[in-house]
């Protein structure tokens, strides 16, 4: 199946795409799929993923989810 992975700021800068389309197994994780599109990169503390908009834990299965989204920390004033 394939997967869209969205990445949003500071993320979207690391990983240099704010838009990716991948194939994946139900049975992969957010941490897998992005170890093998960006091995050099993993999640710094704080960074979020969420799997067809809610948030989710990076080792949990995708199943039949169709978007990956990476979510950095916001801070605001």
């Amino acid at each position: 199946m394939k997967i869209v992975l969205f990445t949003f700021a500071s993320a979207r800068d690391e990983l240099g795409f704010a838009r990716c389309e991948t194939e994946c197994l139900p049975e992969e994780s957010p941490r897998g799929i992005f170890a093998r599109v960006a091995p050099a990169w993993s999640p710094p503390p704080g960074v979020r993923v969420a799997l067809d908009n809610e948030f989710a834990e990076w080792d949990q299965p995708v199943g039949e989810a169709q978007e990956l989204a990476v979510i950095p920390p916001v801070s605001g004033g």
